[in-house]
């Protein structure tokens, strides 16, 4: 069975305040009855003092006669009601001359044999029967009455044990009240904690769960401005990216499957018509050259998705050069001089400067240009210009790659960059493409910690523009 950390905090804080009660309760209890024993102690020899010194002295220094004893014994019962305590006289042999407790004409004089003043050690107060004198526990002290430099007697008040007892009772009952109210007013803690931290958790690790089974549109509720908040909104934040990601994918793979399917559902039915003599002999030629350009469109897509990985996996990994990019794009221009003359298509080169030297990977920024040469000739009207210009700006070049053709809609600018995306004029002008173009040159700019734009108007045409950090001219040996 599993325990949650939650139970394991909760049994742990019941025990932490049993545990502090009984440890109050153990130790509090006898340290407080010590402390008041103490006090009470040195109180009561205090007025033992001054019983000797005012009352009791007089009586060792005159005829020690019974009158004098009488007269003690009254005001012993005074002090007695008043200290609420047995004060005896004590002699020094062990008689009790006079006790508090009793009337003086009921009292017969009694002794205790085994009283021996060094039986209090260093202390002046003893805690006991007194001898086996009293039924119960007593607090006595003894105050010694000294006359002639002779100790004469002792004068002894004692009082039940259970008086203190009864003290420290009442002084820890506000203890232990004191206690429980510091218990409770911490459940208000506890319910903090409960409500902003232990139930937002519990929501948080739902989500993980529902998130894990694939639900990405679960939820996630929890509208704290603390760092659970912040957790709770980057988990929504992300179960909205993996939603985005799933989507994809299942777009992904439904393009794939239908951009691999339709050529070689081509494939496979040409050869087949080849076969069963459908196609006749003659005719052979003209469907094989088809079915070349269908597996050149297949390896062409393959290439394109292969790219795709490994600026995926291997982003970094850039063959970084200084080099002049109005050459790189002369030169690109001229692999495209056929396909112009044959549709009198003429490229406008427009330079600020001779030469422009940028730090890039020189093989993959000819391929964005190769790329976007590609679709602006793709989409461009016979007889049509495409401009391209570089600009230096601000320590970087600009480079712009501009047609006048069939332009993109609006509905589809911010799609354009999607693998496989190809708008309804691509499909319908040329069934050769691959819709990975404007993904691998996004993936590659993006590599290059740069950027690329796009604008475009329906009917007017269509302009690129994307960056790289400029260089001073290398040096020449």
């Amino acid at each position: 069975m599993k325990h949650s950390l939650y139970l394991k905090f909760i049994l742990t804080y019941v025990v932490f305040g049993f545990l502090s009660f009984f440890i109050i309760a153990t130790f509090s209890s006898q340290m407080t009855l010590n402390h008041l024993i103490s006090e009470r102690a040195e109180s009561l020899y205090k007025e033992a003092n001054y019983i000797s010194t005012n009352f009791v002295r007089n009586y060792y220094s005159k005829s020690q006669d019974t009158d004098s004893l009488r007269t003690i014994h009254s005001q012993f019962q005074a002090l007695d009601t008043y200290l609420g305590a047995s004060i005896w006289l004590l002699n020094f042999d062990g008689s009790i001359l006079v006790n508090s407790d009793v009337s003086f004409s009921e009292e017969s004089v009694s002794s205790i044999s085994p009283f021996d003043p060094t039986d209090m050690g260093n202390r002046y107060y003893m805690i006991g029967s007194f001898y086996d004198t009293f039924e119960e526990e007593m607090l006595s002290v003894a105050a010694p009455i000294t006359y002639n430099f002779r100790i004469r007697g002792y004068v002894l008040i004692h009082i039940p044990l259970i008086q203190i007892e009864h003290e420290r009772d009442q002084l820890l009952n506000f203890t232990y009240l004191t206690v429980l109210l510091v218990f409770l007013l911490s459940l208000l803690v506890l319910a903090v904690f409960t409500l902003t931290v232990y139930r937002p958790l519990m929501k948080i690790t739902e989500a993980a769960r529902q998130y894990a089974g694939g639900n990405f549109k679960y939820a996630l509720e929890v509208y704290e401005e603390d760092e659970i908040g912040q957790l709770a909104d980057t988990l929504n934040y992300m179960a909205h990216e993996l939603g985005e990601m799933d989507a994809y994918q299942k777009k992904f793979v439904a393009n794939i499957s239908h951009d691999f399917r339709s050529p070689l559902t081509s494939i496979k039915g040409y050869l087949e018509a080849m076969l069963d003599g459908t196609i006749p002999v003659e005719m052979q030629e003209k469907y094989l050259n088809i079915v070349l350009m269908e597996t050149e469109r297949l390896n062409k897509l393959t290439s394109g998705l292969l790219a795709l990985n490994s600026f995926d996996t291997k982003r970094s990994m850039l063959d970084m050069t200084d080099f002049d990019i109005n050459g790189v794009i002369k030169n690109t221009v001229s692999s495209f001089e056929g396909q112009c003359r044959d549709r009198h298509i003429t490229i406008e080169l427009l330079f600020d400067a001779k030469q422009q030297f940028v730090s890039a990977d020189m093989g993959k920024i000819q391929q964005v240009l190769y790329n976007l040469l590609d679709n602006a000739i793709k989409f461009s009207s016979n007889n049509s210009e495409i401009f391209i210009e570089t600009t230096l700006r601000h320590e970087k070049v600009f480079i712009s790659v501009k047609d006048e053709g069939i332009g993109i809609p609006r509905d589809s600018m911010k799609k354009i960059w999607e693998r496989f995306y190809k708008t309804d004029s691509s499909r319908g002008k040329d069934k050769r493409g691959t819709g990975l173009g404007l993904s691998i040159v996004k993936e590659i700019i993006t590599s290059h910690g740069e950027h690329i734009n796009a604008i475009s108007t329906e009917g007017v045409g269509t302009e690129f523009i994307f960056t790289l950090p400029h260089v001073s001219e290398p040096e020449t040996t």
